[in-house]
């Protein structure tokens, strides 16, 4: 009778551990050694990496490149901050990580692009791949070099099979998603004519915004980033050709000129950018936004008011995007940062929707021609399906330089929870303490 019941329970355990898996499975990580000979290196000089599951069936000519978002460094001392870092070197980067959301396998959870061949690319050269300068100084053993890196990534995948592509997205979140955007005609270039491209770039648009101390500190900062690299000569020549190379590195300057189809998914109150472009520690040396940027129920009247006007400036940015249907844009009312990468946020039936629409859904349409999708949604606090980011104050600290808290799906964060999620948490937690107890007193 213990036996059988002793079975029972462990079945039960088993069950419940599939169940809290089946949203996420992992992938094992690849070189590019062929990268270094052609320069295209991390920030330490060691090859760029990516993470690869490969297509099936009618898939199997489809390809999803999709970059990992970190942040960017602004000088010698910020990139030696995470030369030696998973943000600055394939040597400290996990040999697995989570394919969740967008880079799902299973058609329940990413109708469209389950079966396509979905890439993962590791972020380690801290300017959007962008940067190229020849030389390297002995002394910090910097590289500069995103750009070759990412041809090198490129190359490598086209010769994986990508060269007889019939669909391709570049992809990517944050930073990565930025790089999606600067990136996008070139990567239209590198694939096959035949292929039909479209690129999709998730929490990428950065605004150039004042903070809140009236300061243009993330101006300044890119300008930085952009010197440091050597980026000009790898920023789109529509823009650099009329602005300083530093104000093309914003989204809002170089997006009317793209040729390729994109697609923008963005949070109007961004999670990042209201910390770091509009109440950067700099701007509040007394911390009066510290709680409101951890959890935007903590906001006072003015700091929403203030958030508000962060808004309309966002949207006023978006007027380059146009009106074309070639064009897309999700972008929620939410305080989120990257809605892609997990389940809980590019579909599920709790996700953030628009006009009764999933991300995945709006994507879907609009890649393959379904229908267009521009939806921009009411201000906060409208939307009652937003999954709104709640911070660990013990977190990383808000520093815009090494941003190595973005989220990774290497080490999902757990602010993402939505209470839904905790309660089922906190169920599962208490049947296996009592499972565990009453196999306890049968044995």
């Amino acid at each position: 009778m213990a036996d059988a019941r002793f079975r029972t329970w462990l079945c039960v355990i088993l069950s419940i551990q599939i169940l809290l898996k089946s949203d996420a499975f992992n992938v094992g990580i690849t070189y590019v050694q062929n990268a270094v000979a052609k320069g295209g290196v991390c920030l330490d000089g060691s090859p760029p990496a990516y993470h690869f599951d490969k297509g099936f069936g009618a898939g199997a000519n489809n390809w999803l490149v999709h970059f990992e978002g970190g942040g960017w460094c602004n000088n010698v001392t910020t990139c030696l901050d995470r030369r030696d870092t998973r943000l600055g070197s394939s040597k400290h980067m996990v040999k697995e990580v989570v394919f969740s959301g967008l880079l799902h396998n299973k058609q329940k959870f990413n109708p469209d692009f389950y079966n396509w061949n979905r890439i993962k690319v590791r972020y380690c050269d801290g300017a959007s791949f962008t940067g190229d300068v020849e030389a390297v100084d002995p002394a910090t053993n910097l590289h500069f070099r995103g750009a070759r890196a990412f041809v090198a990534i490129i190359e490598d995948l086209l010769s994986k099979g990508m060269s007889k592509a019939q669909n391709a997205i570049l992809s990517g979140c944050s930073a990565g998603g930025l790089t999606s955007i600067l990136h996008c005609d070139r990567f239209r270039a590198l694939v096959p004519a035949s292929a039909k491209v479209k690129c999709l770039a998730d929490a990428g648009y950065f605004i150039n915004a004042k903070d809140v101390a009236g300061t243009p500190h993330i101006e300044t900062f890119y300008s930085e980033v952009v010197a440091t690299h050597g980026s000009a000569k790898n920023l789109p020549t529509s823009c650099t050709s009329k602005l300083r190379p530093g104000l093309c590195f914003f989204p809002q300057n170089v997006a009317q000129q793209i040729q390729t189809p994109f697609f923008l998914i963005n949070a109007a109150y961004d999670s990042w950018q209201i910390k770091n472009i509009l109440a950067p520690g700099v701007a509040d040396p007394h911390g009066t936004w510290h709680s409101c940027k951890l959890d935007i129920n903590k906001c006072s009247p003015n700091q929403l008011e203030i958030m508000q006007d962060f808004r309309l400036q966002f949207l006023s940015a978006l007027n380059g995007v146009g009106k074309s249907p070639s064009r897309g844009m999700f972008i929620d009312s939410c305080y989120a940062h990257c809605q892609s990468e997990m389940q809980e946020t590019w579909l599920r039936n709790d996700s953030p929707a628009l006009a009764k629409t999933s991300i995945a859904k709006a994507v879907g349409d609009w890649y393959y021609d379904r229908s267009p999708f521009q939806k921009i949604d009411c201000a906060y606090p409208c939307n009652p399906t937003c999954h709104n980011r709640i911070f660990d104050p013990n977190g990383h600290p808000e520093n815009i330089a090494p941003q190595s808290h973005e989220p990774s799906l290497s080490s999902p964060n757990p602010a993402y929870k939505s209470p839904k999620m905790r309660l089922l948490i906190r169920s599962v937690t208490f049947l296996i303490f009592n499972i565990y107890s009453g196999m306890n007193r049968l044995l």
